[in-house]
């Protein structure tokens, strides 16, 4: 596994810290043997599946040229079982990674996991949208990402809030990018975004369909979003 992880990044461009392969092996086995018991997320039994499919997948923002330039804090949205935030703190450690889950248990196996490895990361449970009404929170990341958490239009609501003026929310999609673009400009405006710019998102290798979404905050975000917790997915800002 660690030779597939690095030379599957090597491909892409990106060039891991010495002792990454190591974390990434021990953060699959703590999964692995988590998931057994808690149910976070399917864990490939072929070891090429789950390089790719979890954690190369997960590195993809680091191979866009300037993406992930000058950035030193990162907030990763609906973090799951911690993708992409465990491996994007495994990659640049120089970046403080903050991770938020509205279950307990995840959590807690989150930090657990940040213990065993010593990332330079830590995970909050809470909601978005209550993230959103706190200092500590809001206005706060260079980067705020979210894989297979929600529909673009809700997860912009979710997600700019947190983000620092200037700063950039990544969305991790794949062939469905298209429609839910399209449903997005009511939102984009009404939060004071910018243009959204897509990004291809190979795994070399692979013909997954696999692309990022970058949207800036390019103004100040209305203090009345994000609305009440569940809100942006249940009625998403259309028009």
């Amino acid at each position: 596994m660690k030779d597939m992880i690095t030379e599957g990044a090597r491909a892409m461009g990106i060039v891991l810290p010495e002792d990454a392969p190591e974390r990434f092996e021990r953060f699959h086995a703590l999964l692995t043997e988590a998931n057994k018991t808690m149910n976070l997320t399917r864990v490939p039994d072929d070891p090429a599946e789950a390089v790719d499919r979890n954690y190369l997948d997960s590195l993809t923002p680091l191979a866009v040229p300037g993406l992930m330039e000058g950035v030193a804090t990162l907030c990763d949205l609906g973090a799951g079982a911690g993708f992409p935030g465990i491996p994007l703190a495994i990659a640049r450690p120089d970046i403080r990674v903050t991770l938020m889950d509205s279950l307990g248990k995840r959590v807690a196996f989150l930090n657990d996991v940040i213990e065993q490895l010593g990332l330079n990361a830590e995970a909050v449970h809470i909601r978005a949208e209550e993230a959103a009404r706190l200092p500590a929170y809001r206005d706060r990341f260079d980067r705020v990402t979210a894989r297979a958490v929600a529909a673009l239009p809700a997860l912009v609501e979710l997600a700019l809030p947190l983000v620092r003026p200037g700063g950039r929310f990544i969305a991790y999609k794949g062939p469905s990018l298209e429609e839910e673009l399209a449903a997005c400009p009511a939102v984009l405006r009404r939060l004071n975004a910018g243009e959204a710019v897509c990004h291809a998102a190979p795994i070399p290798g692979r013909d997954w369909d696999h692309r990022l979404c970058a949207v800036e905050k390019a103004g100040a975000t209305p203090k009345s979003f994000p609305r009440r917790p569940g809100e942006a997915a249940r009625n998403p800002i259309l028009r």
